[in-house]
Order: C-alpha cells, then sequence, then structure tokens
C-alpha cells in the first residue's frame, strides 16, 4: 500500500491560545483503517480537520497522493471530492429543509446535472439505509439516522477517504455497532477510513493503525498491539487497557495461558483458554457457518431457506441486511461482533447464516479462514444458494463446490 495522506511537522494554535498540534508527523496508507486515539483534548479533532484543508497549519505540510495541499478555493473543492469528513455534532453538518437537499448539497457545487445529482442521492442514502427519508426534515430524525444523513452527504462526493471524528458519540450501543459495521463496509470497498476516538475498546478491535496523541503531539504511531501492550504509552496517554488484554494480561501472570500473540476480541481469548487448558475437549461436530449475499438473494429465497433449516442461528451484518431481516420478521441471534459469533457457535456445535451485502462476503470468508489456520480449529463455510445448498453441503470457499 501507498501512502495516501502525510503529515510533515504539523504546528497549529488556535488565535491567543497554545499550540494545539506541534510537531505532528506520521502517514496514512491507502485502504488502512485507522484510529487516532487520546484524552480530551489532545489535539485529535484540530488534526483532522487538517485532512480537508479545513484548516491550515501555522508550519509543516499535509500531502495528498504526494502532492501538499493547497487552500485556495478551486483547490479544496478538489481536495473535499477526495476527503469527505463526517463532524461528532451531525446538527452541524446538516443545514437543508430535507434530507434530499442536504445530501445533493455537494454535487450540486460541483456542479453535476440533475439527473446525477438524483441518481448519487439515491446510491448515498441507500448505502447508509436510509432510502425512503428523501422529504424527511434532519431534524426531526434520530441521533443514528442525523449520522447517517450526515455520512450520505459526504458520500455523496465519492471520496476516497471518510474521516469521522467521534464517529459513535451519542449513539447506543446497538447504534454504535451498526456504524462501526457500516465503516468495516465502506473500507472492504477500498475506501481509507480515519476516525478520532478515546474509546480503546473500540479503537483496539476495530483498526489496523493507531495514531497516539496527548497534548498536540503524537506519542506513538504503530499497530493496535504495539500501542496497547506498553503500560508506558498507556499511562503516559492517561488511558487504560482494553478489557480483553487486561484479562489476558492476568492469565499471563498466572500462567494460566502462554504468552503468545495479544488476543483481539472474546474469541480469540476464548481461544487461547481452549488450548491451554489440560481437560480433554469434548468429542463434539463443529457447526458451520452459511453466508448469505442479501444483495444477490430475494427476501423470499432467504425466509424459505431459514424456514428449511430450523434451529440454525441467524445474524446480519450491515444496515441492508440488517433492515431485510426486519421487514421479513427474522429473528436475529447476532447483531454485532458478528463473524466471531458465529464462531464461537460453531465451536460449540450450533451452525448459523449470517445475512452481509455483497462486499462483506469475501471478508467472511477470510476472518473464518484466519481464525481456523491459527486456533487449528475446522469450521466449514459455505456460500448460500438457496436452491441447492444447505449448511451441510456447498462451497467451502468461493468459487469451488464442495464435492
Amino acid at each position: 500500500m501507498t501512502n495516501l495522506l502525510e503529515f510533515d511537522n504539523i504546528h497549529y494554535a488556535y488565535p491567543n491560545c497554545q499550540e494545539s498540534l506541534s510537531g505532528v508527523t506520521f502517514s496514512i496508507k491507502k485502504g488502512a483503517r485507522v484510529a487516532l486515539v487520546g484524552p480530551n483534548g489532545a489535539g485529535k479533532t484540530t488534526l483532522l480537520l487538517m485532512c480537508n484543508g479545513v484548516l491550515e497549519p501555522s508550519k509543516g505540510r499535509v500531502l495528498l497522493d504526494g502532492r501538499p495541499l493547497r487552500y485556495d478555493s478551486r483547490s479544496l473543492r478538489e481536495v473535499r471530492k477526495k476527503v469527505g469528513l463526517v463532524f461528532q455534532n451531525s446538527d452541524t453538518q446538516l443545514f437543508a429543509p430535507t434530507v434530499y437537499q442536504d445530501v445533493a448539497f455537494g454535487p450540486l457545487n460541483l456542479g453535476m446535472t440533475q439527473d446525477e445529482i438524483r441518481s448519487a442521492v439515491a446510491r448515498s442514502l441507500a448505502a447508509v439505509g436510509l432510502t425512503g427519508y428523501e422529504k424527511r426534515p434532519p431534524h426531526q430524525l434520530s441521533g443514528g439516522e442525523k449520522k447517517r444523513a450526515a455520512i450520505a452527504g459526504t458520500l455523496a462526493m465519492e471520496p476516497e477517504v471518510l474521516v469521522f471524528d467521534e464517529p459513535t458519540s451519542s449513539l447506543d450501543p446497538a447504534g454504535a455497532a451498526d456504524l462501526m459495521e457500516l465503516l468495516d463496509e465502506f473500507n472492504a470497498k477500498g475506501t481509507t477510513i480515519i476516525i478520532s476516538t478515546h474509546d480503546v475498546e473500540l479503537a483496539y478491535l476495530w483498526a489496523d493503525q493507531i495514531i497516539l496523541m496527548n497534548k498536540g503531539k503524537v506519542i506513538h504511531a504503530g499497530t493496535p498491539e504495539e500501542v496497547f501492550t506498553d503500560p508506558t504509552l498507556i499511562t503516559s496517554s492517561n488511558l487504560r487497557m482494553p478489557a480483553v488484554l487486561e484479562v489476558y494480561t492476568e492469565l499471563v501472570s498466572r500462567l494460566m495461558v502462554e504468552k503468545t500473540q495479544s488476543p483481539k476480541s472474546v474469541l480469540q481469548l476464548i481461544s487461547l483458554l481452549e488450548q491451554s487448558s489440560s481437560k480433554p475437549r469434548a468429542d463434539r461436530v463443529p457447526g458451520t457457518i452459511t453466508v448469505c449475499d442479501v444483495d444477490a438473494t430475494s427476501a423470499e429465497e432467504i425466509t424459505a431457506w431459514i424456514a428449511d433449516h430450523p434451529g440454525v442461528r441467524c445474524g446480519a451484518m450491515g444496515t441492508r441486511a440488517k433492515n431485510l431481516a426486519e421487514c421479513e420478521s427474522i429473528s436475529l441471534d447476532f447483531t454485532y461482533g458478528v463473524i466471531d459469533k458465529g464462531i464461537l457457535r460453531a465451536l460449540v456445535g450450533d451452525c448459523s447464516v449470517l445475512l452481509t451485502p455483497a462486499s462483506m462476503v469475501p471478508h467472511v470468508f477470510r476472518r473464518v479462514d484466519a481464525y481456523c489456520r491459527e486456533s487449528g480449529n475446522t469450521i466449514a463455510v459455505f456460500h448460500l444458494n438457496p436452491k441447492t445448498q444447505s449448511p451441510a453441503t456447498g462451497i467451502t470457499k468461493e468459487g469451488n463446490q464442495k464435492g
């Protein structure tokens, strides 16, 4: 991966204030999932506002695709087509009388035709699960719906980079999980995602690059494991260790598990405990995971398949999958952490079907395959074909028919 965004010795001070950023230097690769982590006042929001030129450094350079940002109106318009910013408070970003007009604002300013604008709005609202909300006034939306409307307005510009300031703030746990799944879906399509957060649990599990900040400086830039397993870094940034790491550290200190690669999830921690257990495992046939692409399978086929397989656990990833489940009254056993929960159920012999958009299907196969290689367990994953396949037969990996 090549560097998409670079921050070179960035300094910035608001009027009559001390520097909010002081000598910030790091780079972000194309397709990455990056979390800026640090306490309040660390400089995270100020740095995010540099990404698409809302703020100009007082010293240093921001580079996009290897070229320094220029701050004239024409240049900034081009930058903001590539880098979309979603603010922490959605009310500051939603200002038009209707959702349609809000989402259409960016394309309109790009000089698109009315047909192009209608297409961009429809595509963006569908992506965030707000189709049918076009005439709704933004102030009548819930907090989660406002956040999605703000994202849709940014998506209408078709950016290569999506930047979010505290994306899960003001959302309940279910809404936060839905939003992070939505970001995963965008990332699976190749979009670079940058978020700021002080939620160490979210950052540790989600990101592949952590930029640890405090008092306007970058304390460390590295992988989640590098950052969150270093007590000195955590203490110096006024943060805490993620809960799963804290439990793992205690288990290692008690010689209950061997010190190995740090677990990022409950699933990985359970796997370590099972491997370290002196008790023989129960002789249980593992369950299977069936992946259903909701973009290629009709609602009728999905409900019929589920009816033909009583007892199968059901999970849904992404807005379209969850909307389909709600419309068809499909009872969901998993609505967040869906892949890991499917794996956990398979380990105790249960079969699961995971409803997911097309873009996330390969991710499910890769995630289960990675777990099986790491743990030594074997879990069969099938691509649902309602006409010919069941949890016991099908495709073990995409494109290969199981014999």
